[in-house]
């Protein structure tokens, strides 16, 4: 195969559709400043942590994996189903968040657009899953084929209509992928090459398994390279899952060859990488806007302070403890109007309930946000189907 099979690598600068591409471009960039600024530093460190969780679930949700939230917590403090196919979806989503969090947390990126990047990727995703998450069944042969982290497939592989490339080609790909990706460039022509990036990797389809997943944190890994990432506040997986039908579809249309003279010059259709961008760029926009709003501190703080069944008492201290991002045990008395014996028992209460955490019993109180709050405080991070009392007890009483 011809190192020019997935051409046009770029939208051109002479097309006229850039300049909406431009324009979201920009937007991202000011959602972004508005969104870094919005909360102390340690109330974003927890809630990245929430964020991170999120984009497993739906990351995962998008390849037709199901890990309840409950599920995922747990599997984050080392509490594994003792049903085999919940515990593998559990180490899968342990995995991703694990991967994620190095990815927000890295001091210094490197070139990832590199195969060795993307590979790393894979690795790290795919090191700790179990056995069973690392097999697949080839579609004509029904031979069992066994994944490799950070290996590119060696075998022949079809998604949908798509006849990925051979796996000899692979290399040779890479080498135009890394490029065309590659180059210097400012930050928003970088910032509009993200759904390139995207398809174009999804297109060769390097892995046997886990593409997709792949896809998606090296977007997300782009978007924290360019200042983007908002120390980890926002995730696309959100709203790609969303829209799932509509990003799947953009995507197989991203595959589909050039349609006549009008379409560009590659190989590829130009006027569907085109619509796959827009939609990108719009669904992370999106993401963006939701977030910020969700996590305006006079619209949280308003959510916390409604929370139903709290005491009086203990609303000055959560709220003290949002826009401060910690508090000492001794101011809890004078915040709750109380004598110091009452006050313990409220820090213990709201320790107990998740309201509040503290690395030990001298460490100053931070915010918590245990999962069954989540629907009260952060409405629509997830559906609200999943935290209903009947979802719930199913999963209190599956919990071994």
């Amino acid at each position: 195969m011809s190192i020019f099979a997935m051409e046009p690598m770029r939208i051109p600068e002479d097309d006229p559709r850039l300049g909406t591409l431009n324009d979201l471009a920009m937007d991202l960039v000011g959602e972004a400043r508005a969104l870094t600024a919005s909360l102390p530093p340690m109330v974003v460190e927890r809630i990245a942590d929430l964020v991170r969780s999120m984009n497993c679930y739906y990351s995962n949700l998008i390849e037709g994996h199901h890990t309840h939230p409950v599920d995922i917590d747990r599997a984050m403090s080392n509490d594994y189903s003792l049903e085999p196919e919940k515990r593998n979806l559990q180490l899968e989503a342990r995995a991703h968040i694990e991967v994620q969090q190095w990815l927000d947390t890295a001091d210094d990126l490197p070139m990832v657009t590199s195969s060795d990047f993307i590979g790393e990727l894979h690795r790290r995703f795919c090191q700790h899953l179990p056995e069973d998450l690392l097999t697949v069944v080839h579609p004509t042969s029904g031979a069992i084929l066994q994944v490799e982290p950070g290996q590119w497939r060696s075998q022949e592989v079809q998604v949908g209509n798509h006849l990925a490339p051979a796996p000899t080609d692979i290399p040779q790909l890479f080498s135009r992928f890394q490029e065309a990706y590659g180059q210097p460039g400012s930050r928003l022509e970088r910032m509009i090459l993200i759904p390139a990036v995207h398809h174009r990797l999804l297109w060769i389809h390097p892995f046997l398994d886990g593409n997709g997943r792949v896809a998606r944190l090296l977007s997300h890994a782009m978007f924290r390279q360019l200042g983007l990432g908002s120390s980890g506040l926002w995730a696309i997986s959100r709203g790609l899952a969303r829209e799932n039908k509509r990003y799947k579809t953009l995507l197989m249309q991203a595959d589909g060859p050039r349609q006549g003279d009008l379409d560009g010059r590659g190989n590829l259709s130009l006027k569907a990488l085109v619509e796959f961008s827009e939609f990108f760029l719009k669904t992370a926009l999106d993401q963006m806007q939701f977030m910020a709003k969700l996590l305006s501190p006079a619209t949280l703080s308003d959510r916390i302070l409604a929370t139903e069944r709290l005491p009086a008492g203990w609303r000055p201290v959560l709220w003290h403890a949002l826009m401060e991002g910690e508090i000492t045990r001794g101011r809890v008395a004078e915040l709750a109007g109380c004598q110091e014996r009452q006050a313990r028992n409220i820090i213990k209460t709201l320790l107990d309930r998740g309201l509040l955490e503290s690395p030990s019993s001298r460490a100053p109180l931070r915010l918590g946000f245990p999962l069954e709050i989540l629907p009260q405080w952060f409405p629509g991070l997830y559906p609200d189907s999943l935290f209903s009392p009947e979802v719930m007890k199913d999963h209190e009483r599956g919990r071994a």
